[in-house]
């Protein structure tokens, strides 16, 4: 009798198959009308295996078992090393294969995953393997790492819907699942998300009018068109880019001091607002110092500044470490932010030994770290002090000529030395090695500058250094630059990208819920010269995303997560943009564009009980006048003290590449908005300037109440309001006014009531605190 083995135990396939009809044949039956009619391995089976099996049978060489890898179909069909009679998967014969059985077996000491790992496929997972097996075991390049081609638009019941070619895969699925899209969402409601999204702001009064008063079938691209040319669209486009690029204004660590990256902030703002295309955004950025245009100063100076992006990192200015042991970080954490950001591929855990999930080796991992190594950089540069510290070698300095004749963009408003931290190579290229273990001290084998070619394989015609891998990330073929940014983008817009998991589109990273779409998207970018303008018209043009946010208790029964995009995503607005809309409603905002980074209130003590005592940065200096009122993103970051309130808020502290914040919903938001200085302030100044105004207490309420929550109060709204307004009126003394008005340091008007000015500020401040008014529906 033939025996069948598999991880070194045997037993015979007569009571393997007896076991087998016994166990697994109601389970079987009882899930199979669960079980697609094609069960395909990219998005059936891989996820199975990489949850359940290849932490022990997949890439990572030192922790496979039995020599067996199951993400390799040359492995999974070989005969097992231990015992050449026995197969891991036989196609077409799930009872021959020892994967199957060993699934599907009660026997503990046969079953795998073995009852120890607590892992364990249901009945529904071990139905899938069985099928595919059946249908012959076939093997699929991860989606990811294939080519995106472009598919052609599908065919869809409701074809009055769609506004352009995103709607046509979005209805789709919902007409798949059984789902129909929202209507759209009323002007005063689409006009607030489009300008909360588009520029960061709420929409003025004279838009809301002008937008209310269009009927014309153009009106709402008109809008859309107005708002992308102003230079607050890039203000907006930017956070997101400093929040993966890592971008602070100190060095991190615990001396933390100052430094001066913000021209590079300016950069980035300004490459957003003039459209720069992304396959250009991105090469500056890696490679800038390296493009042939020394010979055009202006043009060379831009391109230097722009590599700061891989400067932003922090940097150590302690006495007493080991300068190799940092500068081997540094370029750690340029080559880990390059897989996140442009590739969303993990390579960090590479760092130590080979991926375990992904076809990523441990010598990949230095050969991509290769090209990142030979940076004019010490681990250690100085102690703290003056301003040569703001920055550090290698670096450029940029006179007040340079602002005014070639970085015209660049607001610099003093005479100060300004320099920033740029990107130069040594002449020579310094030896990378394999690092035994991640450790700094313990080289290995020598590698060469190279790319992973599960990805693409590295062009010959390419220069083996940064200039080289920034071609290999836009070549056309590249299979996940721009899906990878195309993700990136649909999230700003709709709350989550269509691949969830934005910084992983590896094997434990999730799948598409629309992988045509992104395809689609992802071709159409690069066709179109990666106009990343052009992109973001596409998302908000389309009747996807200005479909009204009400969700019904049956979608959010049987799609609470809105998956299949059947209305809009309801969300609170970024830190930054909290601040923005109480400034900008207020009247307070300062729309200064770029310049260096201010401080703000900020409760005192925080720094001072958390620094080693020396440096700028020692003591929190509250900035005053202008400064108070700038934008959320001009706000100084120190990494060890990072700002309270934008922390409260889900905020980046910058420590790393994050390509995704967290969404969190927490008491202290609530009391930031009824506590916060700035808030309190802008309810008091907005309360003063309606008070100014000859009109009724109704009026100034919901005047009010459209400059926050940009539309028009119901009458109830407007009753519960203005009964408060009078309730407080009748309460607040003079004395008790004084106090409630004593916040902030823009000036009262000396004319005003203050006791209906406390009392207007109260209602202000109650709209200030309305759930609606910092969320995005």
């Amino acid at each position: 009798m033939r025996k069948i083995f598999f991880l070194g135990i045997g037993f015979s396939a007569l009571v393997a198959g007896y076991l087998l009809s016994c166990t697994n044949t109601t389970t079987t039956q009882a899930t199979q009308e669960h079980i697609p009619d094609r069960v395909s391995y990219n998005f059936d089976i891989r996820p199975i295996l990489s949850d359940k099996c290849l932490t022990c049978h997949g890439p990572d060489a030192n922790k496979r078992q039995a020599g067996l890898r199951l993400d390799d179909p040359e492995s999974a069909f070989s005969a097992l090393k231990e015992h050449p009679s026995a197969h891991a998967i036989v196609a077409g014969e799930p009872q021959l294969s020892e994967v199957f059985l060993r699934i599907s077996t009660k026997d503990t000491a046969k079953m795998m995953p073995p009852p120890a790992s607590n892992l364990k496929l249901s009945s529904h997972e071990i139905a899938l393997i069985e099928k595919w097996i059946k249908q012959g075991a076939k093997y699929e390049k991860h989606w990811a790492f294939v080519a995106p081609k472009k598919p052609a638009l599908p065919e869809v019941k409701k074809e009055d819907w769609p506004k352009n070619e995103i709607d046509y895969f979005v209805l789709q699925k919902q007409e798949q699942k059984g789902f129909s899209p929202n209507e759209e969402a009323d002007k005063e409601r689409l006009l607030k998300r489009l300008s909360l999204d588009l520029v960061g702001l709420p929409p003025t009064l004279d838009l809301q009018e002008r937008f209310l008063a269009d009927n014309s079938p153009k009106a709402y691209e008109k809008v859309v068109d107005e708002l992308l040319k102003k230079p607050a669209y890039g203000e907006k486009m930017a956070v997101y880019w400093l929040d993966l690029a890592r971008y602070a204004d100190s060095h991190g660590y615990q001396d933390d001091g100052y430094r001066t990256q913000w021209p590079w902030r300016d950069w980035v703002i300004h490459a957003l607002n003039t459209n720069m295309p992304y396959d250009q955004f991105v090469t500056w950025q890696l490679a800038g110092d390296l493009l042939p245009n020394r010979d055009n100063e202006a043009l060379y100076k831009q391109q230097l500044l722009a590599t700061g992006f891989n400067r932003n990192h922090k940097i150590t200015e302690e006495g007493g470490v080991i300068p190799e042991e940092y500068r081997i970080g540094y370029v750690t954490d340029r080559n880990d932010l390059f897989g996140k950001a442009f590739l969303g591929m993990t390579l960090e855990c590479a760092h130590c030994h080979d991926h375990k999930y992904d076809p990523f080796s441990q010598k990949e991992y230095y050969q991509l770290f290769a090209f990142f190594n030979s940076v004019k950089e010490v681990g250690i540069e100085s102690v703290i002090g003056g301003p040569e510290t703001y920055a550090k070698k290698p670096l450029m300095e940029i006179s007040n000529d340079d602002v005014k004749n070639i970085l015209k963009f660049i607001n610099k408003p003093d005479t100060n030395r300004l320099i920033v931290s740029v990107m130069s190579d040594l002449d020579t290229m310094r030896k990378t090695h394999i690092l035994r273990r991640g450790a700094y001290d313990a080289p290995g084998e020598e590698v060469q500058p190279d790319a992973p070619a599960f990805i693409l394989p590295f062009n010959k015609s390419y220069p083996k250094n940064r200039l080289g891998l920034a071609k290999w990330l836009v070549d056309r073929q590249n299979p996940l630059t721009a899906r990878v940014f195309v993700n990136q983008v649909w999230q700003e817009f709709f709350g989550k990208g269509i691949v969830k998991t934005s910084g992983d589109f590896g094997m434990q990273g999730e799948l598409p819920t629309h992988p045509e779409l992104l395809d689609w998207l992802a071709v159409d970018f690069m066709e179109h010269g990666w106009n990343i303008k052009r992109l973001v018209k596409q998302m908000v043009m389309s009747a996807t995303y200005r479909q009204s946010a009400v969700v019904t208790p049956d979608k959010l029964a049987s799609d609470p997560d809105n998956i299949y995009l059947a209305r809009a995503p309801r969300y609170r607005i970024h830190a930054e943009f909290v601040r923005d809309v109480v400034l900008s409603s207020s009247g307070l905002l300062v729309p200064t564009i770029g310049g260096p980074s201010v401080k703000p209130y900020q409760p005192p003590g925080l720094w001072e009980g958390a620094t080693s005592g020396r440096g700028l940065l020692s003591m929190y200096v509250q900035d005053h006048g202008a400064s108070l009122y700038r934008r959320g993103m001009y706000t100084l970051i120190k990494r060890t003290v990072p700002p309270p309130a934008m922390t409260i808020f889900d905020a980046s502290n910058r420590d790393l590449c994050e390509v995704k914040r967290l969404k969190t919903n927490t008491p202290l938001q609530a009391l930031v908005m009824m506590n916060d200085p700035t808030v309190l302030e802008a309810s008091r100044v907005l309360a003063a300037k309606l008070l100014q105004e000859k009109s009724t207490a109704e009026d100034k309420i919901t005047k009010a109440f459209r400059l926050i929550v940009s539309r028009r109060p119901g009458k109830k709204e407007v009753t519960i309001l203005s009964s408060y307004y009078e309730k407080e009126l009748k309460k607040i003394t003079k004395q008790s006014a004084e106090k409630l008005l004593a916040v902030g340091e823009y000036p009262i008007p000396a004319q005003v009531d203050k006791v209906q000015l406390a009392a207007l500020m109260r209602i202000v401040n109650t709209i200030y605190n309305l759930e609606e008014t910092i969320t995005k529906s």
